[in-house]
Formats: C-alpha cells, sequence, structure tokens
C-alpha cells in the first residue's frame, strides 16, 4: 500500500459505522412459570449470536424461506466486530494467478493435526462460495486490474492463500451481513443472553425445545431478572469463543461463548487443548493482535522494570542482530506461538522472552522510532543484514526506510491510523504489549453440516469445534461462513424451522427457570468477581504456553473445588445485571474445568507439546537453546503422531466431566463425483443424511 493513500480511504476502512437494529417483535403471549411472568417468543430457529457467523447462518436461513430470529448479549460487541490485526485475514482458495488446488488446501488446513479430513475439505471448497457471497454483498476485499483477488503468506500458510480488507475485515463481514439480514426482516433481540437450553428425552432421543434467556428490556417488577423463554425446536450456537477464560487476553470484555452453556445441556465438546496464544495490545486497553506488518517493519522491543531501567531481553535469546531482527520479522506470519518454534532459535523464542518478561513484573514495549539494538558484540542492526526470507520480503514490499514507523508507514498506514482512534500513536510513543490468549480451535462437536450430538442443536463460528491443533490465519473466518451457510443448508432441508414453534413446553421451562433462580443467592459468599479472579487466574497461570502435569493437575483439582462450591452455594448478585453475569461465570466456572480436564486428560495419557502449548517435562526430548544457554526450565515433550490421529471429547455427566477419544474422520481424496450417478442425491435431499435428525 503506497504512503499516499487519501486519509478518507483510510478513515473508511478503519471507522465503519454498522447499521441500526430494527424494532423488537413483541413476545406472542406472557405467562406465570416459577413464580415469574415470562414473555414467550416463538420461532423456528433462534441462532444466538450476531457476530458474522451467525449472521450468516440467519441470512441463509431466511432466504429459504425459514423462520429465524437472532438473540444476542450485545450487537456488533463481539469478536467479530471488534477484534482484528493489522490486516486482518481471511483465508479462502486462491482466486488469481493459477487458481487453487482445493484437496492441497484441505491438507493444509489440517496439517497441525486432530481435525477431521472431511471438514477440512468442507472448509476448503466452500471457501470460493463464501468469498464470491461476501463480495456481492459489498465486502471490499482488494483486486488486482484484471481482478483477481490480492494475497499474502499467513501464519500456516506457505502458499499465500490470504487476503483482507485492512485491520477490520470481520467487523466489515460482519456490516454486510447484519445490512442483509435487516434488509430480509431477520427479527434481532438484543442484550439478550441465553442462559439454558431446554431439552426434551434422555440421551440419544433428546432434542431441543427451546432456550431461556435474561433480557435487560424485559425487566419488570413481576420479572425483576428479566426471564424470557424463547420457543423453537432448532437452534444454531453462534456467540463465540470462552474470551474470558483468560487474565491475558486479547478478546474483547464481556465475551463468554457458550460451552458451559452447551455442557449442561449434554452437548459434546471436543479439542479443548486446542487454543491460539500470540503477541498483542491487551484488553484493558484497546485489544488488538500485533501481527503481521506491525513486527514486519521490525521495530526495537524492550522491558522496563519497576525502576524504569530498560532491557534490551531479546539480545539473551538470539545469536546475532540479524538473527534477532529476522525472527522478529517472521512473527508477522508466524504470529501463533508454537513450541516447535522455540527449537533452533526460531520465531516462538520472542513470544517466550516477553512471557518471561511479563512473568517478571516487567512491562513490553515496541519501539516504532527505533530499529533494533545490537546484539552485544556483534554488528548493528541494518537492512542489508537479514536472512533470505525477510530481505526478499521487505524488497518486494519496497520497505527499505531507514526507520521503522517509516517502513510501517509504506506498507500499511492503516496499522498506525487504528491505534490513533483509540488515542495511541504509536508514531510518537511505545506501544505497551504482551502475550495472550486470542482464539480457541476447539469448541463444540459438529459433523460436515455443523449438527451437534443434540438433535435440534447446531453450532458455526468459533462455538465449533471444527479446528486442530493449527490452521491456516483467517481460516476462523472462512470456517464461520462456511458453516454457517451449511447448517441453513440442512435446516432448510429438514423442513423443521418453516414456521415459529407452536408446542406447549410450559412444564420444561419452570423447571429450567426454578433450576437458574436456585443458582442465583443473594448470601452466597460466592460473587462474580472472585469467580472471574479465580478462573482467570488459573487458566493464565496454569493453562497458557507454558504447562506441566503438577500445575494442570493442581488446577484441575481447584477448578473442581470452585465448581462444587458454586453448586453448594450459587452465585451472589445484587442488581438484575449482576445475576446475568453470575450465570455465566457459572458456564465460565464449567468450561475452565472442561479445557483443564481436558489438558490434564491429554498430558497424563503421555500428550506432547503442539500447537499452542509446551508441555514441560524434565524429561522431555526437546530443549530450546538460547544466546545465554540452554533453557532447561522449559525442556518439553515432543507431540505422539498418534495424538494427531484422535480428538479427546468432553461431556458432561451430572456434575462430572467425563472424557474419551475418536479418530478423525477421514476423507478419501481418490474418490471422485459422477454427475449422473450423484445428482439424485441433491434432487432427493440424500446428501443431508437426515436419518438421525428425528
Amino acid at each position: 500500500m503506497a504512503i499516499n493513500v487519501p486519509q478518507e480511504i483510510l478513515d473508511a476502512l478503519t471507522d465503519i459505522d454498522m447499521p441500526r437494529l430494527p424494532p423488537e417483535a413483541a413476545p406472542s403471549e406472557v405467562i406465570g412459570l416459577a413464580g415469574v411472568e415470562v414473555p414467550i417468543y416463538r420461532s423456528g430457529c433462534v441462532v444466538v449470536g450476531s457476530g458474522a457467523a451467525g449472521l450468516r447462518a440467519a441470512v441463509e436461513l431466511k432466504r429459504r424461506g425459514d423462520d429465524v430470529v437472532i438473540i444476542s448479549q450485545s450487537a456488533w460487541g463481539g469478536t467479530s466486530a471488534c477484534s482484528g490485526s493489522d490486516k486482518q485475514t481471511l483465508h479462502t482458495a486462491n482466486t488469481a494467478d493459477q487458481g487453487d488446488n482445493y484437496k492441497a488446501m484441505a491438507r493444509a488446513i489440517r496439517s497441525g493435526g486432530a481435525m477431521d479430513e472431511d471438514t477440512a475439505y468442507v472448509e476448503a471448497v466452500g471457501s470460493s462460495r463464501m468469498m464470491a457471497s461476501l463480495q456481492f454483498l459489498g465486502l471490499p476485499l482488494p483486486q488486482d486490474p484484471l481482478g483477481g483477488t490480492l494475497r499474502y503468506q499467513t501464519d500456516h500458510d506457505e502458499v499465500g492463500r490470504a487476503t483482507s480488507c485492512g485491520p477490520r475485515t470481520s467487523r466489515l463481514m460482519v456490516k454486510v451481513l447484519a445490512e442483509e439480514a435487516i434488509r430480509l426482516g431477520v427479527p434481532f433481540y438484543n442484550q439478550t443472553i441465553a442462559v439454558k437450553i431446554l431439552t426434551e428425552g434422555d440421551g440419544a432421543d433428546g432434542h431441543v425445545v427451546g432456550i431461556v434467556a435474561m433480557r435487560a428490556s424485559d425487566r419488570r417488577e413481576e420479572n425483576p431478572l428479566g426471564i424470557a423463554l424463547f420457543v423453537s425446536g432448532v437452534i444454531v450456537l453462534a456467540a463465540g469463543g470462552p474470551g474470558e477464560l483468560y487474565r491475558d487476553s486479547v478478546y474483547p470484555n464481556g465475551c463468554f461463548g457458550s460451552l458451559g452453556l452447551a455442557l449442561e445441556a449434554g452437548v459434546e465438546l471436543v479439542n479443548l487443548t486446542e487454543s491460539q496464544f500470540g503477541i498483542g495490545t491487551r484488553r484493558e486497553g484497546f485489544p488488538w493482535n500485533l501481527s503481521g506488518t506491525y513486527v514486519q517493519a521490525i521495530p526495537h522491543i524492550y522491558s522496563l522494570d519497576s525502576e524504569g531501567a530498560e532491557h534490551h531481553f531479546l539480545a539473551e535469546y538470539y545469536r546475532s542482530t540479524q538473527e534477532l531482527a529476522s525472527n522478529v520479522f517472521r512473527k508477522g506470519y508466524q504470529w501463533p506461538f508454537h513450541a516447535t518454534r522455540m527449537l533452533d532459535f526460531g520465531s516462538s523464542l520472542v513470544d517466550l522472552a516477553i512471557f518471561r518478561e511479563t512473568a517478571e513484573g516487567r512491562r513490553v514495549f515496541m519501539d516504532f522510532n527505533r530499529n533494533p539494538l545490537p546484539v552485544p558484540g556483534d554488528l548493528s542492526f541494518s537492512l542489508e543484514r537479514l536472512d533470505d526470507d525477510v530481505r526478499l520480503y521487505l524488497g518486494k514490499a519496497g520497505a527499505g526506510q531507514d526507520m521503522p514507523i517509516d517502513r510501517l508507514k509504506h506498507m500499511n498506514p492503516l496499522a498506525i491510523e487504528l491505534y490513533r482512534r483509540y488515542k495511541i500513536d504509536i508514531a510518537e510513543e511505545p506501544l505497551e504489549f504482551a502475550v495472550n490468549n486470542q482464539h480457541m480451535n476447539g469448541g463444540i462437536m459438529v459433523d460436515i453440516w455443523g449438527r451437534s450430538n443434540l438433535k435440534g442443536c447446531y453450532a458455526v463460528g468459533e462455538a465449533a469445534g471444527t479446528h486442530g491443533v493449527t490452521r491456516p490465519g483467517g481460516a476462523a473466518l472462512n470456517a464461520g461462513q462456511v458453516f454457517g451457510t451449511r447448517a441453513a443448508e440442512h435446516i432448510g432441508a429438514s423442513g423443521r424451522a418453516k414456521r415459529a414453534a407452536t408446542e406447549d413446553i410450559g412444564a420444561m421451562a419452570e423447571a429450567g427457570i426454578a433450576e437458574i433462580l436456585a443458582g442465583l443467592r443473594t448470601e452466597s459468599p460466592l460473587t462474580v468477581k472472585s469467580i472471574r479472579s479465580q478462573v482467570q487466574a488459573r487458566m493464565s497461570d496454569k493453562a497458557g504456553i507454558l504447562c506441566d502435569q503438577e500445575s494442570v493437575g493442581r488446577g484441575l483439582i481447584e477448578a473442581r473445588k470452585l465448581n462444587a462450591e458454586i453448586r453448594d452455594n450459587g452465585v451472589a448478585y445484587g442488581r438484575a445485571a449482576e445475576a446475568v453475569r453470575g450465570v455465566q461465570w457459572r458456564h465460565m466456572a464449567l468450561a475452565s474445568e472442561a479445557v483443564l480436564s481436558a489438558l490434564d486428560f491429554f498430558i497424563r495419557n503421555g500428550g506432547g507439546s503442539r500447537g499452542a502449548r509446551a508441555i514441560c517435562d524434565r524429561e522431555g526430548e526437546s530443549l530450546p537453546l538460547a544466546r545465554s544457554g540452554p533453557l532447561q526450565d522449559y525442556r518439553f515433550r515432543k507431540e505422539r503422531q498418534a495424538h494427531r490421529e484422535e480428538q479427546i471429547i468432553v461431556r458432561l455427566n451430572g456434575s462430572e466431566i467425563r472424557l474419551s477419544t475418536r479418530p478423525n474422520r477421514s476423507f478419501d481424496e481418490n474418490a471422485r463425483s459422477f454427475f449422473e450417478r450423484d445428482w439424485p442425491a441433491w434432487l432427493t435431499g440424500r446428501i443431508y443424511d437426515r436419518g438421525t435428525d428425528g
């Protein structure tokens, strides 16, 4: 991007106004349940969440003539609308040059292991359709003069399938999808929080009948907590990931996801051991990933101790100035922490070094007005003394300017403009940052249509556990679009959401509401603040990028104890809004136990380091080296090949977390479709495999 892009263009890609929500429809009736006058809302399908994936599902359902509503904790306030990076990536099949190979793309998507092969192909082959439909809705993806989409390389992507609208790609996706949903007349219910999934039947016969929610606009004297009932036989969980799990996080505040909600309903989860961590600015200020050009500009990275003394700490890890600077650059497309990249003086030594500085109480900064200082005894920084891949990239980008801020202005002025919107001028002052939790790859276990094990319950976006150990940057945005569409196609084919539900579920709803009220007790010693503090500290300190068997085991014992106390004592609340948070933190405490249970199971069964976590072990085969010597405290286990071929399943049985494994689903790359043979399956709907829907 040239440095002379007009300001109004930069503004349009940075300040993105979202559409106004339409007026909410009134409830169909109000009935007394559990001593509360409860408004009843009826629909064919309820989509929980108003991010890009949920909006896609709702739009596609409405296009197919289904009766659908969206409920949202905070419209345009979730991860899709509020998160991003220097040039936030959408990962799709290449639509320029020689095109792409969907099977090769699927292999790349699942290359980290523990991912279903058929899911990877579904995401690959569906990506072209998703990108084209987003462009049709107005998503401004950049093109060359002949119509090819501009591409670049991102993490876990060796081909260059990434594209971007700038720092707010996902917000622009939310904008165009929201405008379409509103145009189609999809009803929205904002400030509406799902607190319980209502089901009927046991085991394999269990199915969804509705959702109990809490709504600020439904609070009345006869309903002080704003309890509402959404009657529907189909739900799509699209509430994002469990952003509140970690103290150190780049999620926007208040992102709870739906893992605890799903567990309580008997929904099975998968791959909870797999997350992403990387460098970024924390949510206490402006939460943002520092990938791409932020680090490809090669700023000076340093820390400050409590006395204000500056430390050139990366020089303790890398053997030369060239090696140090080249690995800072590589964080641009190797952004997530990866255990094996700590070896051979790789780029994840940067993450480890920053993590250690922060643990010592030091604050870490990027200074875009200074080039990296030299490693003691070595030559000073020079753009001529960089590794070949780094020099080649900067040369192609025309980024030969003397200072990091000028290289950043040349490559991506939007990266600077974005922080200015939040009163942080990185052209004038250093930028504080840390290693943070960014994304959960695991989630609700689904099939190739987004179906969970609970009939009538689908999951899309980060709520769904469709990813494996790693994924290419931007693959999550694509997966949400692909599975949002496929879930809608499957629901449409079933015919179950064509009309608003008419069933009487009063007895089940009354029992569910009574259970929620029983878990909220004004006299409980457990406050939202105390639960949050315990959960976030435990997850950040014992389940972050560095884990070991003893610490994870202790964390699991503590998590079980907390959940037992919540079951016995409930959660305290004062105001109605605190009651909502009380339920959400009960769910988050349960999700924390589920993650720690899966991690403990994995480690105790010989699980090694992979993806976002290094499993530290004094007997581990892998030893990171630094300029200062071997890093013995961070010796870690290698991953076992067998663990790449399976996934850990988590489910709740009563109050006990149960764990098991299953092999990855396969995909036969040699199979070929044949039009005349396979067309009837499409025409008759046999492709939707509806036999298990009941």
